[in-house]
């Protein structure tokens, strides 16, 4: 199966349901967050619910930190007194047998009434204690809803979030890559200009001087090359576009990789302002830091 597209880490489900002389309603919200945390809120009435509640929740969140919480609702109907059967059946044995032991010690008794037998310890279950013990069937119930209903409606709400900001994400990669184009025609350009300049410069110094050795103007003019060029910050730069619609075609998550990336995008951006030398560069430079900023606030949400 194929990796997922991107998700937010943003995203909420709520839904309602009944069953087993219960209500109930749950609800799943996360926000952004390092790692994945989650945090369950689950009343003691059904045990059992939260190794496939953590299990569930982390098939389709990697990151965020999520709560997930559960309103649980007794129904009037079925929260008054229960008639335990099988404690009825093993009261009427034992009044059958001690009446037939008296009548055959000539110690007949009198007629056994209905609210005799129902005042026998446990023949009533008062406020359902009972059936609040027997909740296999109302935590199948519940979990059932959680991995069929609320789980998936969650997982949809984060998807569609994460395809539009997939789309935010690829348009500023463009503007990033239209941007790093300018650069190095801007570079290029620099370099007609600096040239001639530099060309000046040394045949200025040289007219006035002497003094100068050949092969320390030759050091000289290689270190101001060096100091000056933005090949590599180009270069990177197209590198790290490429890696990033990469990440964004394959899916997944894929929050911490485009942060690493945005944060090297910024590297270079400030590396090519320092080397500008040049207005136009500059510009291109200041540009670009304010396009990555802008997709590192859109990665930020992303799982």
């Amino acid at each position: 199966m194929p990796p997922s597209g991107p998700k937010s880490m943003t995203g909420y489900a709520t839904l309602t349901g009944a069953a087993e002389g219960w209500s109930w309603v749950w609800e799943v919200r996360s926000v952004n967050s390092r790692g994945l945390d989650l945090r369950l809120r689950v009343p003691d009435a059904v045990d059992g619910l939260d190794p496939p509640l953590r299990k569930a929740v982390q098939a389709v969140a990697a990151r965020g930190a999520v709560t997930l919480s559960l309103k649980l609702t007794r129904d009037e109907a079925a929260a008054g007194p229960a008639l335990d059967p099988a404690a009825l059946s093993g009261a009427l044995d034992a009044v059958r047998q001690i009446e037939a032991a008296a009548a055959a010690n000539g110690m007949p008794l009198a007629p056994v009434r209905a609210t005799d037998v129902l005042s026998i310890r446990g023949v009533m279950d008062p406020g359902g204690t009972r059936a609040r013990a027997d909740v296999t069937a109302l935590r199948g119930a519940l979990l059932a809803d959680v991995t069929d209903r609320l789980l998936p409606a969650f997982d949809a709400m984060r998807a569609e979030e994460g395809r539009a900001m997939a789309a935010v994400l690829g348009a500023q990669l463009d503007e990033i890559a239209r941007l790093t184009a300018a650069a190095a025609a801007a570079a290029e350009a620099r370099a007609a200009k600096s040239g001639d300049a530099l060309r000046a410069a040394v045949a200025r110094v040289t007219q006035a001087t002497d003094a100068v050795e050949p092969e320390r103007l030759a050091q000289e003019l290689a270190l101001i090359a060096v100091k000056s060029d933005v090949t590599e910050e180009i270069d990177r730069l197209t590198a790290h576009v490429d890696a990033a619609r990469g990440h964004l075609a394959a899916g997944g998550p894929l929050g911490r990789k485009l942060d690493f990336l945005t944060q090297e995008f910024n590297r270079e951006a400030n590396t090519l302002c320092a080397k500008a030398q040049s207005a136009d560069l500059t510009r291109i430079g200041l540009d670009l830091k304010t396009v990555i900023d802008q997709m590192r606030e859109q990665v930020q949400n992303l799982e």
